[in-house]
Order: structure tokens, then sequence, then C-alpha cells
């Protein structure tokens, strides 16, 4: 009985695709139609005990700090493709992990977004407009300038971080302040750690003393 109704809806449904013009193997690639939500707007009711209001709010300040995360992201990925010189194997590849933590970190942005029923920026000329970051020549940079200007746009998105997840906590939305909070803030203070350190005018071979530092002075 079960194999006969099956059989029958499958032929009903052959049918219908035959009476539309297609059939059911061949990709119905070339669709379109309107969007179904506007950037800038979220669902109007959703089971997660927050307000619309307080969603969208969060939501405008969560797509600044993804636009400028994904800003980030890309120019660690310029600056490992770009840095020189004698210290370039290791800042080849810090510049790539940082890359890669990045990316992770847009991931989790965007879909924070989603989830308060927003709609997350994804596109590289909808970033551009939205990132506040400055944006870096097309040509290559000395490894000092390379690092000062990531450092200058994670000191950047390190504010906004703990401006938002203050703001966060006061709207009781705990998940985009644990989201800020325990992977953005924290993953983008570490990055600082190990960039900063670069910067450091460090003896290699011989120590600095004390009284040759006096003398120096003197």
């Amino acid at each position: 009985m079960k194999s006969t109704e099956h059989t029958a809806t499958h032929t009903g449904t052959a049918a219908q695709s035959a009476k539309r013009g297609f059939d059911l193997i061949t990709p119905q690639w070339r669709q379109s139609a309107k969007e179904i939500q506007k950037f800038g707007t979220v669902i109007r009711d959703l089971p997660i005990g927050l307000d619309e209001g307080a969603r969208r709010e969060v939501c405008d300040r969560l797509n600044l700090l993804l636009a400028d995360t994904a800003s980030m992201r890309d120019l660690y990925k310029k600056s490992h493709w770009q840095v020189g010189g004698p210290t370039f194997y290791q800042l080849h590849l810090l510049f790539d992990k940082h890359f890669g933590e990045q990316a992770e970190l847009v991931d989790l942005l965007a879909e924070r977004v989603q989830i308060l029923g927003g709609v997350s920026v994804a596109m590289a000329h909808d970033v551009a407009e939205l990132t506040r970051l400055e944006r870096p020549p097309k040509g290559r940079e000395e490894v000092p300038v390379q690092i000062s200007r990531l450092l200058e746009a994670h000191a950047l998105i390190i504010n906004d971080t703990r401006e938002l997840a203050r703001r966060a906590s006061a709207l009781d939305d705990d998940g985009t302040n644990d989201l800020l909070v325990s992977n953005v803030l924290r993953t983008n203070e570490m990055q600082v750690w190990f960039l900063s350190e670069h910067l450091v005018e460090m003896p290699l071979v011989h120590a600095v003393s004390e009284s040759s530092s006096s003398r120096k002075a003197g």
C-alpha cells in the first residue's frame, strides 16, 4: 500500500514538474527574487528573551565591529603576503596565524547578528563602506609600519568591543557580552601582545649593563 502511494506521489510530482517545464534532475540555477530581509532590520519576534529594539541596537553595533574585524582579517593577509626582511619567516607565519584567528571571529560575529534576527554584513564592498579602519596603501610597507598599522586597528577594535560588551550587558544580552569578552576581546589582546614585542628595541647579543647605560646617559 505504501509503495503504491509513494509511486503515485512521485508520478504526480513528475507530472507537475513536466507541466512547469522542468524535470527532476536538471539544476534550476537561473533563479532570482527579491531579498527576504532588508539590511539593518531585525526579525520582529524571536523566542530568545530580547525585545526588538535591543536586538536592533546590538545588531547595528555588531555589524560595525564585524566590518572592522573583516578588514583586520584582510589586513593580516596583506601583511602575510607582503612582509619582508630579516624577520620574514617569523612574521610571515605569525601574520597568517592571526589571519586565521580573525577569520574565526568574523564567522562568530556574523552568526551572532543572524541569531539576534538581523542581517550580517557580508560582501567586500559593503564591508569597505562600514569599516572604521584606515585603508592601507596597495603597495608594500616597512615591517615597523605594517605592525604599527595592525596595532592601531587592534586598538580601535578593542575599545569598541569593551564598549559594546558593556552595552550588551546593560540590555541583558548575555550571549553577545560573552562572545565579545571571551572571544573577540581576548583574541585581540593576545594578538597585540605578540605584535608589540616585535617593536621593542631589545639587544640580541650584548646586554646593556646598568653602568654602560649610565655612561651613555652622562
